[in-house]
């Protein structure tokens, strides 16, 4: 009988499980909101009120990362929806979108490895 993830788990260790949970949490809400774009809000949210729990720990670089990913992506999406007139608009969406995805996707990587992201 293979017990793998079983054991792997146990093996992790995380000084803090709610603070794991809670990163876990926000980037699933960052998941998420690529089909219900509210639940970026809510996690970003989260990430400021929770911001000075996670100080010092591995927790603090993803949750940087998770508010720079929701800001720049913010940014990118008012951009492209403003130029969509002119058409670059839509390659500017497409672009945001694949770029958001790629910074969930990274950051998540790294927290389940336990590593913390560049600054």
């Amino acid at each position: 009988m293979n017990d793998w993830p079983a054991a792997a788990a146990s093996t992790r260790p995380h000084p803090d499980k709610k603070l794991y949970q809670l990163t876990l949490v926000v980037y699933i809400l960052q998941i998420v909101s690529l089909f219900v774009g509210v639940t970026a809000l809510v996690g970003v949210i989260v990430n400021y009120i929770k911001k000075p729990d996670v100080a010092g720990t591995v927790f603090e670089s993803h949750f940087a990362w998770q508010i720079r990913t929701f800001w720049w992506a913010l940014a990118g999406y008012v951009l492209g929806f403003l130029t969509t007139f002119l058409l670059v608009g839509f390659l500017i969406l497409f672009a945001t979108w694949v770029w958001f995805i790629y910074r969930v996707v990274r950051g998540f990587l790294a927290f389940n490895d336990g590593k913390p992201l560049p600054a």
